[in-house]
């Protein structure tokens, strides 16, 4: 027995040195970005992580794997795109090219952008998942109210009316109407000339009061009506408001007159004594 695991021993051991000779040992990628110190290895973790991404992203494509596992796919791919940022970063304080910004865009396999919300990406199938295509749908845009200067540009000598004969419609409806209404107004002529030779009177329409004629009525108080006659065959004309006359208009004019004297020579106790008179005589 001691035998046999002697020779176990060394053949493991043999095969541990083949394996080392010929480099088929996978070096385990660091957990932290920050603990590698090499530029070289840092772009071989980069390119590793890429790998696996591209791998992953392949995989969500299939809508047949179910919900959760789409999710888990979905979770472990942003999970490793954070990671490849980290390295990204360590490859920059390395002294190597920034990723970052002269990396491309993230595309899914159609070409379009991944659409994602505050960093977190959907590929594949993630984006038919329930609760994830509400997100990506965009509001339609509110139509824009058209301005005056817009609806005058529209404005034509079809919004006044003037081709609405080139439809072909309205010129016939008009020659319907017209030959119609010629016809009528013939047999009525006709009817009407009929009457007249058989002697039938025509019923006298009445006539319509002019709403111009002045009817002269007889003034109840003088003042409030006072007719001006002018010259023989002259017009007549009816005052309804009350006309002073020329001798009241004459003692107004005095009285005024009078009072513009007082008031441009005469003192204040003058005026005083003036006012209070004609007070007392009612004036």
């Amino acid at each position: 027995m001691a035998r046999n695991a002697e020779k176990a021993m060394t053949a493991l051991a043999r095969f541990r040195q083949a394996q080392l000779e010929e480099g088929k040992v996978k070096e385990r990628r660091p957990f932290l970005a920050s603990e590698c110190n090499e530029l070289p290895k840092a772009e071989k973790w980069r390119r590793q992580i890429i790998s696996e991404i591209s791998k992953k992203v392949a995989q969500i494509q299939n809508a047949g794997l179910g919900e959760f596992k789409i999710r888990d796919l979905n979770d472990e791919i942003n999970k490793l795109l954070r990671e490849k940022g980290h390295w990204e970063v360590r490859i920059k304080e390395l002294g190597g090219p920034d990723y970052a910004r002269v990396g491309p865009r993230m595309l899914d396999h159609e070409g379009k952008e991944v659409p994602g919300n505050r960093g977190y990406k959907y590929f594949g199938a993630a984006r038919d998942l329930p609760g994830v295509r509400e997100l990506f749908e965009k509001e339609p845009a509110p139509a824009l109210r058209k301005t005056r200067a817009d609806l005058m540009k529209e404005v034509d000598a079809e919004y006044y009316g003037y081709r609405d004969e080139d439809d072909g419609v309205l010129l016939p409806l008009e020659a319907q109407y017209e030959k119609q209404a010629v016809l009528e107004t013939v047999q009525k002529w006709k009817t009407e000339k009929e009457s007249r030779l058989s002697g039938d009177k025509q019923p006298e329409e009445e006539e319509e009061e002019s709403i111009y004629t002045v009817h002269k009525e007889e003034p109840d108080d003088e003042e409030s009506r006072d007719e001006e006659e002018g010259e023989e065959g002259g017009v007549t004309f009816i005052a309804h408001v009350p006309v002073p006359s020329q001798k009241e208009v004459e003692e107004a004019l005095v009285r005024r007159k009078k009072m513009e004297l007082l008031q441009r020579y005469a003192s204040e106790t003058l005026q005083a004594q003036s006012q209070a008179a004609r007070t007392l005589l009612g004036l």
